[in-house]
């Protein structure tokens, strides 16, 4: 039988239960249990990341039939990413609608009431025909 040992006889750094982490798991990434300081900073990057990745170029953009505030970003002339929240959702005549048919509105391709106020607002220039924020890269 082969046994496999890893680098300098430290067997037991791969071994989940004597990883001294908390849950007994094994992570590349340094988890800084014994720097509360540097877990700290290392949190407060990642959210900022996190934030960075998922709000980076969106605009508000208020639908004119019922005034419902999404967040949206030109991507292409064909292609925009749209963030809905709550109280849009709840708001959208369309979607109610939907809803009221039986209709998953998860399924629905969006408002095109919405998609009228979208295009409208690049029309105005409230919002950018495509994008033209820096794209969320590591530095």
């Amino acid at each position: 039988m082969l046994a496999l040992h890893g680098a300098h006889g430290e067997d037991e750094a791969h071994d989940s239960a004597g990883s001294g982490r908390p849950n007994g798991q094994w992570s590349k990434a340094p988890a800084f249990e014994n720097n509360p300081e540097q877990a700290a900073l290392l949190h407060e990057a990642t959210e900022s990341d996190k934030q960075r990745y998922l709000t980076a170029g969106l605009q508000e953009v208020d639908c004119r039939f019922c005034h419902g505030s999404v967040m949206v970003k030109k991507l292409s002339l064909n292609h925009t990413a749209v963030q809905w929240n709550t109280a849009a959702a709840g708001r959208c005549a369309f979607f109610a609608q939907m809803r009221e048919e039986g209709t998953n509105t998860a399924r629905v391709r969006g408002c095109p009431r919405l998609s009228d106020s979208i295009a409208h607002a690049v029309a105005e220039g409230c919002l950018d025909q495509i994008c033209t924020a820096a794209p969320p890269g590591d530095g």
